[in-house]
């Protein structure tokens, strides 16, 4: 690889196990400029273990807003820089959006280098369906305003997935067990990647029983994922038009008759119709 000149990279790292590190990522780490990290005592341990020894400055919520601007500048200036996260793919639900969106406006291209991504390797062993799915990332800290954002996603037709921390799980899916029935199917997956990797798929009423019997079950990084609520199916009847029209022509014609000139007249299902017709020569007999 040649050094990058004025390039910013969006570098995915491990989420536990340390050997889930691509090797374009170490490469892309060890020759940039600078590396922009998370808490730079975590990234340390994995810089060290693959000898990679770049500049490495803090990028996080508190300062990220500030910093942005003078590392555009850099960029400019042909300097190389990465962003890293504390575990995972940066962005997600930790820091750098407002660099990279500045360095969108800049004309600025911003690489991914992919690579582990809790919310995507959760989805993708929780036995949930996972074609669609809704991100909502970390969850209010209050029960109240927990319960306000569940009762939202109520009618969402498709599974949909949150981060929460080691205390407040026990919480989250009581706060859960209020808004959706007992039996409702979820899925919780914990410490991924790591020795006491955990994935389990239940009801709410079980995940609850399971998480306040199990004290592991209210350790680690957690990544909850919700299926979507079953929506009841309404039995098929017939618009006003559609009977009116059926009625009139079960006056002047046979049940078979009258049924396939509604087929025509209405566009209305043939089953449903001589269903409909058939109770209405039930009705007028008795």
């Amino acid at each position: 690889m040649s050094k990058p000149q004025g390039s910013l990279y969006i570098v995915a790292t491990p989420i536990g196990n340390l050997a889930d590190f691509s090797l374009r990522a170490i490469e892309t780490l060890k020759e940039v400029d600078i590396i922009c990290a998370e808490d730079t005592r975590h990234a340390r341990t994995l810089l060290q273990h693959y000898g990679i020894s770049t500049h490495c400055i803090a990028l996080h919520q508190h300062n990220e807003e500030q910093a942005a601007a003078g590392l555009i500048e850099k960029i400019k200036q042909g300097t190389s820089i990465a962003i890293i996260s504390d575990a995972g793919t940066p962005l997600i639900s930790d820091p750098g959006m407002p660099l990279v969106a500045l360095a969108h406006a800049e004309g600025i291209q911003a690489s991914p280098i992919p690579g582990a991504c809790a919310l995507i390797a959760a989805l993708s062993s929780s036995g949930l369906p996972v074609s669609h799915f809704s991100f909502l990332g970390f969850l209010p800290r209050t029960s109240s305003a927990r319960q306000s954002l569940f009762k939202e996603q109520l009618n969402t037709p498709h599974t949909w997935v949150f981060y929460e921390s080691c205390h407040r799980i026990a919480a989250c899916i009581e706060d859960l067990s209020c808004v959706l029935p007992a039996g409702h199917e979820i899925s919780i997956a914990r410490e991924i990647t790591k020795l006491h990797e955990t994935i389990v798929k239940t009801s709410i009423e079980k995940m609850l029983l399971l998480i306040n019997e199990d004290s592991n079950m209210r350790r680690g990084e957690f990544v909850v994922m919700v299926s979507a609520k079953a929506i009841e199916k309404k039995p098929d009847s017939l618009s006003e038009h559609q009977l009116k029209t059926l009625k009139l022509l079960l006056k002047e014609c046979s049940i078979k008759t009258a049924v396939s000139l509604a087929v025509e007249i209405t566009g209305a299902r043939k089953k449903l119709l001589y269903q409909t017709a058939l109770q209405l020569s039930e009705d007028n007999q008795t």
